[in-house]
């Protein structure tokens, strides 16, 4: 039986992917411009992923992780005019609007009567906080967790501060990695709800989902009715 529920935030409850989409695409055309037209992506992605342990994640990781990139590809001949671009295109993403996804505030205001539901995202405290006071969902949430990972531990130390037993845990999210697979592990409850754009570091191998039990829904929408039939086979 579900008791209380948490969502992940960005590309579950509100767009982010999509951002730093656009921010690669526009470093590309930056780097192209140094390297004659030839540029691979990959030197970023393996830039961000080597960064985690000194940043973290979020969009403060990911400039940094542009700027390092950008001297390292560029042997340090990205003028500091270039830097200043990349330095503005990560202000840029701090300060971006907080588009919901739809349905979003319709199922919280139907859930969060029946309900407990929190929050728990990664990423840097100060900008996770500042998009969700900036989302307008704060009422319908009793806790917000920002965490540097979503582990097995990680989860286990959240739910023994809010005193929640895994069994009656529910984690939404649009994340395999992030959001069911650690939930699963440790006995709670898991849906996926896939976003359109996913982040090579949170993709998962279909042999890593066998044979671990988790619904999928289209959206966010099915959740309500999702809830009500495991209420009723109750």
């Amino acid at each position: 039986m579900v008791e209380f529920i948490a969502f992940d935030a960005d590309d579950t409850l509100w767009h982010n992917e999509t951002y730093f989409s656009e921010a690669q695409e526009r470093f590309k055309v930056m780097m192209q411009e140094y390297q004659g037209g030839e540029f691979s992506g990959k030197h970023l992605y393996e830039t961000e992923i080597k960064n985690l342990k000194h940043y973290g994640y979020g969009v403060k990781s990911f400039g940094l992780s542009m700027i390092e990139s950008a001297i390292e590809l560029t042997h340090g001949r990205i003028s500091a005019a270039d830097v200043s671009v990349l330095i503005e295109l990560t202000k840029d993403m701090l300060n971006a609007p907080v588009n919901l996804l739809p349905e979003v505030r319709a199922v919280l205001d139907e859930l969060s009567g029946d309900y407990p539901l929190m929050v728990i995202t990664k990423g840097d405290l100060l900008d996770q906080k500042g998009k969700f006071n900036r989302s307008g969902l704060a009422e319908y949430f009793r806790a917000v967790e920002v965490v540097n990972e979503k582990d097995p531990q990680t989860y286990c130390e959240v739910l023994r501060r809010h005193r929640i037993r895994p069994e009656e845990f529910l984690m939404v999210g649009n994340s395999l990695r992030s959001d069911v697979l650690p939930v699963i592990e440790i006995g709670g409850q898991a849906i996926h709800i896939p976003y359109h754009q996913t982040w090579e570091h949170e993709r998962v191998l279909l042999e890593d989902l066998q044979p671990r039990p988790f619904a999928q829904l289209e959206s966010l929408g099915q959740l309500p009715e999702w809830l009500e039939a495991r209420v009723l086979a109750a």
